[in-house]
């Protein structure tokens, strides 16, 4: 799926569905938002439980359905990507 692109405080931020699957697989995923490349990227990370009219579908088409301010939303309630999985972590 071709990256969702959304301009965030100025910024503009690329999201993906993470592709990282938990024992929750069937009612929530993780979305990764990426800014910058190489040394000066960052990477947020959060979880996503698709409702209403996105429960059945698929992720990439739940993701392609979210209106800018709904990612917006997903956005602020993101963490660092440092430490979890979906970003590459490995303890």
């Amino acid at each position: 799926m071709p990256a969702r692109r959304i301009l965030l405080d100025g910024r503009e931020w690329q999201v993906y569905p993470s592709g990282f699957l938990t024992q929750s697989v069937a009612d929530e995923f993780g979305l990764i938002f990426v800014h910058g490349a190489g040394d000066t990227r960052e990477v947020r990370v959060t979880r996503y439980s698709p409702v209403g009219r996105n429960a059945s579908t698929a992720r990439e088409q739940s993701l392609a359905s979210l209106h800018d301010d709904e990612l917006a939303t997903l956005f602020r309630t993101s963490q660092p990507g440092e430490r979890s999985p979906e970003a590459g972590y490995r303890s």
